[in-house]
């Protein structure tokens, strides 16, 4: 049996952020990972005339302090995203179309109820911890109803509704009638509690090198550390070390474990040894899921239309489009266009897709020259995209998420506040810096 000191069940970004950081302190560290490839819900493809298309996570915010300091370490450049552009928004709802910011086809009194429900949920934010939201004297009752209902209890009206679940549906989470306000308080504390959701806040940087390649050059800096195509079946801790069994039938023997598996592939890990409650909080997360597109033109055709290539839907199966480089859209179906989606044979799915980019934004957007689909929600290996929380489910997991029980270990975005590239670093790095006390510690008592 194959003996090291740490090993590291996944090379996404949490798991190659951990093994970086293990590896440059001097542990002998393997990261198994079952893909043929690093980056995990991070992937890139590149076009004919060789631009980079993002078919995983892509933006980042300015409070993403971690992910913004690890990509500097690597020699990265970050620059603005779609935020910066000076088009207008499109919206395509069921009672027509507009273009502009700030919720345009709302009425002067709409715009009113919404801007004080959202000072309300700023105070509500506020008053929540992110890193420990169970501590809030009111936790259960706001965990216990949705963003919806909340919203009408204080008053919100219709459109109000509709903007947030519009937000929801680009954004490719829950519906807000799904999705526990406690959840999102917490989310939108970790960002500054400014508000609902804000691109400002979440999404006004991305890596200009593409960010996938931030998994590229992590990969390449651990080498012969990666162990490629290999599955983990099996964990088991026992006497204060861990035996991990691949598919394969292979064991490895190690002083810990740091899974930085998605919570829906770990499921499938038989895990022995680890307590009961740490396995039921683990076991009790969910995940949202949700399929990315990209699209490539010959140049960002929106913008002579006025447009920033940012666009809410309600009548296509896509929820939201966005700008992601000079000439490439990027877009998301939410969960609650994937029971359509997935019954629409397969080589109707492009066509049909393309027919939606071009209601949401003209004729142009047929004029592709590339098309990607990336189905995550059934992705073997990562079972969904973002981190999903409906009512109950903050409770219910408690405060164990995201803590370790030595010398099993866990990281990754599932196990930050919300699903994002920031939680994976944050998270994997965390991880890293616990094994390492937890080694002095072994070796002060020895």
């Amino acid at each position: 049996m194959e003996k090291r000191d740490v090993i590291v069940m996944g090379a996404g970004l949490a798991g190659l952020s951990a093994a970086r950081d293990l590896a440059a302190a001097g542990t002998d560290v393997l990261v198994l990972e079952a893909r043929a490839r690093p980056g995990g819900r991070v992937e890139q493809a590149t076009t004919a005339d060789g631009r980079l298309v993002q078919l995983g996570g892509e933006i980042v915010g300015t409070f993403h302090t971690a992910y913004r300091k690890l990509v500097g370490e690597l020699g990265l450049t970050l620059g603005p995203t779609f935020v910066a552009s000076s088009g207008e928004t499109k919206w395509k709802l069921g009672s027509g179309e507009t273009l502009g910011d700030d919720l345009p086809w709302m009425s002067k009194e709409e715009r009113r109820n919404y801007e004080r429900l959202e000072r309300e949920f700023s105070r509500l934010a506020a008053s929540v911890d992110p890193d420990d939201p169970w501590s809030h004297p009111d936790a259960q009752r706001l965990d216990s109803i949705s963003v919806a209902d909340w919203a009408r209890s204080e008053g919100g009206s219709p459109a109000v509704i509709l903007a947030l679940e519009l937000s929801a549906h680009a954004l490719a989470v829950e519906s807000i009638e799904r999705t526990s306000l406690l959840a999102d308080l917490r989310k939108e504390s970790a960002a500054g509690a400014d508000g609902f959701y804000s691109f400002e806040a979440w999404e006004n940087e991305r890596v200009l090198e593409g960010s996938a390649t931030v998994a590229l050059r992590m990969a390449e800096q651990l080498g012969g550390r990666i162990r490629y195509s290999s599955p983990v079946a099996a964990v088991h801790i026992a006497s204060g070390r861990a035996r991990v069994s691949l598919r394969t039938g292979e064991e490895f023997s190690a002083d810990s474990v740091i899974s930085a598996l998605p919570v829906g592939p770990l499921r499938d890990v038989h895990i022995t040894g680890v307590s009961v409650e740490r396995l039921a909080s683990l076991h009790r997360q969910r995940q949202a899921p949700a399929v990315k597109i990209a699209a490539v033109y010959a140049s960002s055709f929106w913008e002579e239309a006025g447009m920033n290539g940012t666009s809410y839907s309600q009548t296509t199966l896509i929820g939201g489009t966005w700008a992601q480089s000079p000439g490439v859209l990027s877009g998301l179906l939410p969960p609650s266009s994937l029971g359509e989606y997935f019954a629409t044979p397969p080589a109707r799915r492009e066509p049909d897709l393309t027919d939606d980019l071009a209601a949401i934004l003209g004729t142009q957007a047929r004029e592709h020259s590339a098309f990607f689909l990336r189905n995550w929600a059934s992705d073997r290996w990562t079972q969904g995209y973002v981190t999903g929380w409906r009512p109950g489910d903050v409770m219910s997991v408690g405060p164990l998420h995201g803590t370790h029980e030595p010398p099993f270990y866990v990281c990754g975005s599932d196990q930050w506040v919300c699903g994002y590239m920031e939680g994976a670093v944050r998270t994997g790095r965390a991880a890293a810096a616990a094994v390492l006390r937890g080694g002095k510690d072994r070796r002060a008592a020895r």
